[in-house]
């Protein structure tokens, strides 16, 4: 169920209002001089590899962090969930958490090496605009309270963040139409978003979230 919710905040992240408008900008830079789709793929693929490290590192460390407290499993279980619960309700916009906003841009990348190393700078740029979902995966990741599984966990996250951006590396013209149309339901998009984000929280606050583990697995 975690990996689930967790592959649901990388899509979600995919479409936010601050990554999603600027999709064709970022691929452009992974274009060749004569825009081959096979070299724009295999630059995004390491794009997203190099995202993927990092948020495996940030997983390795909130997983170690839940490992060492789990003794105090339910004090971790309510501060997590009230985290996840306060990134909702900014992405709700209910308060304001400026931390959470923005977008920085990138340069053109000439080489897989470049773009593996841009993926590593845009998970550091990125974390403003997905700050909400990313939070909530991490405090999952605490909340399994070991390692391997805080890894697993952002791994998913970045999976449901990257295998969009590959699609699309590949099919950005197709897309073009759809992109629109998510543009004109931001609102409805940010209320969903948003409302998830909270209901996780809940979740996490009371404990069901192990319950629900337990059904799925």
């Amino acid at each position: 169920m975690q990996y689930l919710i967790t592959a649901l905040e990388g899509v979600s992240s995919f479409i936010s209002p601050c990554m999603l408008p600027l999709l064709p900008v970022y691929l452009s830079y992974f274009a060749g001089e004569k825009k081959q789709k096979g070299t724009t793929f295999l630059r995004a693929l390491f794009f997203v590899f190099g995202f993927s490290a990092v948020f495996s590192l940030l997983g390795l460390f909130a997983g170690s962090l839940g490992a060492l407290l789990a003794k105090y499993q339910s004090a971790v279980n309510i501060i997590s969930g009230l985290a996840v619960i306060l990134f909702g309700l900014s992405y709700l916009e209910v308060i304001r958490l400026p931390f959470f906003k923005g977008q920085s841009k990138g340069k053109k990348v000439g080489s897989v090496a470049g773009a593996f190393l841009f993926g590593m700078i845009y998970s550091v740029s990125l974390t403003p605009c997905v700050g909400a979902f990313l939070g909530s995966a991490l405090m999952l990741a605490a909340n399994s309270g070991t390692a391997a599984q805080g890894v697993s966990l952002l791994l998913t996250y970045a999976a449901g963040l990257g295998i969009p951006f590959l699609l699309c590396a590949v099919l950005l013209d197709k897309f073009k139409s759809a992109f629109s149309k998510i543009k004109q339901h931001y609102k409805v998009i940010n209320r969903v978003c948003g409302g998830f984000l909270i209901a996780v929280g809940i979740c996490m606050c009371f404990g069901w979230m192990n319950a629900l583990m337990a059904i799925f697995s």
